[in-house]
């Protein structure tokens, strides 16, 4: 059975009883994963009104653009909507150092599970050969 807002032209996005989609953003030259976090309507708009990345913070009940204190903004080139319209992804281009995480990497997805092979063996996590962009310490305790 199809939905209509799969066949749709018509942009009608599946909030969350917060008023929140989860959004990942992803480096459209390399395809990598660099993020995710949440947009609601406003910040969604922001979004496409100033072609750089925002969000709303789930932890401090605000908005904030993406790069407003490292300076590693993300520019929007794309933005995708799921066949549910219930999750975007964010087809952008870095800025400044180039890291889109906090840590100073250069995406949040920097370690992945290594399974032990075992049930009753818990799932390891390895780090993968993500770059160190910056330091965390220099840019955040300013």
């Amino acid at each position: 059975m199809t939905d209509n807002c799969e066949q749709s032209r018509t942009f009608t996005p599946k909030y969350d009883k917060d008023g929140l989609i989860p959004a990942t953003a992803i480096e459209k030259s390399t395809g990598t994963p660099l993020m995710m976090a949440f947009v609601n309507e406003t910040s969604l708009q922001q979004s496409l009104a100033t072609g750089y990345a925002h969000f709303w913070s789930r932890s401090r009940q605000s908005y904030w653009q993406k790069g407003e204190t490292s300076g590693n903004r993300l520019k929007v080139l794309e933005i995708l909507i799921d066949c549910d319209q219930d999750s975007i992804c964010m087809m952008v281009e870095m800025e400044g150092l180039k890291a889109a995480c906090h840590t100073g990497k250069k995406t949040c997805y920097y370690r992945k599970l290594t399974p032990s092979g075992q049930e009753e063996t818990p799932i390891a996590l390895d780090f993968t050969d993500a770059e160190q962009m910056f330091d965390p310490k220099n840019i955040y305790s300013k």
